[in-house]
């Protein structure tokens, strides 16, 4: 075997494990968005996918790390719904992005409802942390929530506008949620809908008065 043999076994291999993992992860975000991360089985996903139950696991350390991969698909297509950011907020036009940003939100979560609560319901079986790559994107998000909240409160330090963006971001999505879950109290998004709008303008009129 010449060198180059040799050196053409593991790039098949990795090509082969590259490819496995695309399939993988489609069957995933396609099983989650149609039954729900409950639903999730990985002999479901190996018939998807093609391949033995045990490949899964040469692809993947886990199931949670291809969950992992999936919402991270879910965050950026709920950034792709966001719209473009605007920047340059002040005062007058900071309440207006707020608000913006929770009805995209709601429609979010009214249009892909299982991968969205999927982005909450998965849990590390062992307690593990997130990955740090994990983690980053969802504070990358969440700077789209503290840019016009340092408009209303220029006076914060990074780290209470971080902990503010965090706060008001709770508040919107427990909105979110005893409005979408049939189990509690499900409305009507043209209820929802205003509701959010008075909470957020209400909470970001109150800072900017203490500003």
């Amino acid at each position: 075997m010449t060198g180059a043999d040799a050196n053409a076994k593991p790039l098949k291999a990795e090509a082969r494990r590259a490819a496995l993992r695309k399939l993988l992860i489609a069957a995933a975000e396609r099983r989650i968005s149609e039954d729900g991360l409950g639903a999730l089985r990985a002999r479901d996903l190996a018939a998807d996918a093609g391949c033995a139950l045990g490949a899964i696991y040469g692809a993947f350390p886990d199931l949670d790390a291809l969950i992992l991969e999936v919402n991270l698909r879910t965050l950026a297509l709920f950034e792709a719904a966001l719209g473009p950011d605007g920047g340059g907020f002040d005062v007058t036009n900071a309440a207006d992005e707020l608000v913006r940003l929770g009805q995209a939100y709601l429609a979010f979560a009214q249009s892909h409802g299982k991968r969205w609560r999927a982005l909450f319901q998965h849990q590390f079986a062992d307690g593990r942390r997130p990955p740090d790559g994990y983690v980053a994107e969802q504070a990358r998000l969440f700077r789209r929530i503290e840019a016009p909240l340092q408009a209303l409160r220029p006076d914060l330090s990074a780290q209470e506008r971080v902990l503010l963006a965090r706060s008001l971001f709770s508040a919107t999505h427990g909105i979110v949620m005893l409005g979408l879950d049939a189990r509690l109290m499900a409305l009507p998004p043209a209820v929802v809908g205003p509701q959010l709008d008075l909470l957020i303008r209400a909470m970001a009129t109150g800072l900017a008065s203490r500003a």
